[in-house]
């Protein structure tokens, strides 16, 4: 087990976004699962991730929904209770009310109503997660606590190079450890051979 406190990562989702529209009490909402539990991600071939449903235990009171990412195109917050997050066996659902007397949010809203935009991503800290080490040279990283800072619509998801890079660093660094074991043992195993025989 590893527990980490590290920058802010970013991962994005497999997952709709949808639209609902409650004309009694006149509310516009972008709605969806920002993240998913017990799905195996491929960052890249032979290392996996995955999010265990104990991960969101605890919400954080003052989380974000943005556009993108970007912390000047703020959607909603549920310290201002214009984001609603809630974890069930799925994953984490969340409901951005959408301002209407903001244009950009009303344009969002409307394009994720037609389907061009219909993705997500969320910003977090990993504070704990389990590394394996597969036989079959594969890694896998199963996270077991987050400490989530925002949730994001976004119209290209996908994992930040910085973050896949760091994960590459770490596997490359075991893979070298491995090897010099490797060799370590079989120079052992040459000596005691070499003693045996002369």
């Amino acid at each position: 087990m590893t527990t980490r406190s590290k920058e802010r990562q970013i991962r994005s989702v497999v997952s709709s976004l949808q639209t609902r529209d409650s004309e009694e009490a006149g509310e516009k909402k972008i709605a969806g699962y920002f993240v998913v539990f017990n799905s195996e991600t491929e960052l890249w071939p032979g290392a996996f991730e995955e999010i265990v449903p104990e991960a969101c235990k605890t919400i954080p009171d003052d989380v974000r929904a943005l556009f993108d990412h970007d912390s000047s195109k703020v959607l909603g917050r549920t310290k201002a209770g214009t984001l609603s997050l809630t974890a069930d066996s799925k994953g984490l659902f969340g409901e951005i009310l959408i301002n209407e007397n903001d244009s950009d949010a009303v344009n969002l809203y409307e394009r994720v109503k037609r389907g061009d935009i219909d993705q997500c991503s969320f910003g977090f800290r990993v504070l704990e997660e389990d590394t394996e080490w597969r036989d079959d040279g594969t890694v896998k990283w199963t996270i077991k606590e987050i400490e989530l800072f925002e949730v994001s619509v976004v119209t290209f998801p996908a994992y930040e190079d910085t973050e896949v890079e760091a994960r590459r660093k770490e596997v490359n660094g075991m893979n070298e450890k491995r090897r010099n074991e490797r060799k370590q043992n079989i120079k052992e195993r040459m000596k005691s051979w070499h003693l045996d025989n002369y």
